[in-house]
């Protein structure tokens, strides 16, 4: 991912509420279109990185439940 691509979408949601940022991630769910695909993946690396290592393990066994 272009790293200016990154850097937009992060300063787009900067200094958004929770509920501004629920209604992101649920639009972009909804909508289904492939071009919101990148930056979820960037809200998802920000959430990634401001985790503990307990939250982390969290994810990632609510991630491999949801894909069996």
């Amino acid at each position: 991912m272009n790293l200016n691509l990154r850097n937009a979408i992060i300063h787009n949601v900067t200094g958004n509420s929770q509920d501004e940022l629920e209604d992101t991630i649920v639009d972009a769910i909804q909508n289904g279109e492939e071009k919101m695909l990148p930056g979820l993946g960037v809200l998802f690396e920000v959430i990634w990185k401001n985790s503990s290592e307990e939250e982390k393990k969290e994810m990632l066994s609510t991630l491999e439940n949801g894909l069996k």
